[in-house]
């Protein structure tokens, strides 16, 4: 036989198949993004709690958030919490929020408190979101005994590491089923476990899910089993939530406090324009009174941040 035509022939085929892999990598890779977009998608409507269902308002600019850096991390938060609104309405309504202050603030004290209110409404606006996240979060820390309980009976069982998750997600109520439903989902078209859970571990920061996370993520390079690890979590995560909730009895008071003392500041400056209808006009009519009532507010903010931090103690 000829070689040339041997090594044509040999060339011709090598590069049809080359071809022909091309396509069904491109192929793929893209029904492989699809899905995960298509999945993404439907997570993002089960954290939204049926947002999507619902049919969101602010498409157009509930998009151009999501492309921007801070657009990313206000959606991250917003999953974090739960609440049934997407970045574009919660950016529509801290944005109506920080209006209605400022003319309120304008009309019912003076012209110069309208911008000190709109920037309240806008940390007012945060805080909330900041502490829906919060009450998730130790609603999840809560169900971590119990999900570390689940996983050790499951695998146990003999059930592996991915199979445990997904149980997991069926046995147990709203944060952490649907939490565990985004990592399976995630799991699901490919994504490593490693990652699945670090995106938990980002959405919902705790030092036990952290624990956790590492404890589930060790197990399974090492490839070891998880039963002991998980049964001595297990009671380590019922102490500790014992031990918070003890420290956060003693504390109440304090947190309580740092509410109050401002609460306390804004109800006097009320108290005296209302004893001397005009005083609030009169003090904000000149730069002394204006510098005045701005350090005041700065001071309050910083007693309100300080006694937040000397009430936050970590366990």
């Amino acid at each position: 036989m000829n070689p040339t035509l041997l090594t044509t022939g040999a060339a011709l085929i090598a590069g049809v198949l080359a071809v022909i892999g091309v396509q069904l990598y491109a192929s793929g890779a893209a029904q492989r993004a699809a899905l995960i977009t298509r999945l993404s998608q439907t997570a993002g409507e089960a954290a939204d709690g049926g947002a999507g269902r619902r049919g969101r308002l602010f498409r157009g600019l509930d998009r151009r958030i999501r492309r921007t850096a801070l657009g990313r991390r206000l959606e991250l938060r917003i999953s974090a919490t739960g609440l049934a609104v997407t970045p574009g309405e919660f950016v529509v309504a801290m944005a109506v929020t920080v209006t209605v202050l400022w003319i309120a603030g304008q009309a019912l004290l003076s012209p110069f408190f309208g911008p000190l209110c709109g920037f309240l409404g806008l940390w007012v606006a945060l805080g909330f979101l900041n502490w829906q996240r919060q009450k998730r979060i130790e609603r999840f820390i809560n169900q971590l005994p119990e999900l570390s309980r689940i996983l050790a009976n499951a695998t146990q069982a003999g059930l592996a590491l991915r199979m445990a998750l997904s149980l997991a997600a069926d046995e147990l109520d709203a944060p952490a089923g649907d939490e565990l439903e985004r990592v399976a989902q995630r799991l699901a078209v490919g994504s490593s476990l490693d990652d699945a859970l670090g995106e938990l571990a980002e959405r919902l920061p705790s030092r036990e899910l952290v624990v956790l996370v590492t404890t589930l993520v060790l197990a399974n390079r090492a490839g070891g089993t998880v039963v002991s690890s998980l049964r001595n979590l297990t009671e380590t995560l019922e102490e500790r939530k014992e031990t918070r909730r003890e420290v956060r009895t003693q504390l109440s008071q304090v947190s309580l406090t740092a509410y109050a003392v401002p609460v306390i500041g804004v109800g006097s400056l009320l108290l005296i324009d209302n004893m001397q209808p005009g005083a609030l006009d009169r003090m904000t009519g000149s730069p002394a009174g204006q510098i005045a009532v701005v350090v005041a507010f700065a001071l309050y903010v910083v007693g309100f941040v300080v006694i937040r931090r000397l009430a936050k103690i970590d366990v």
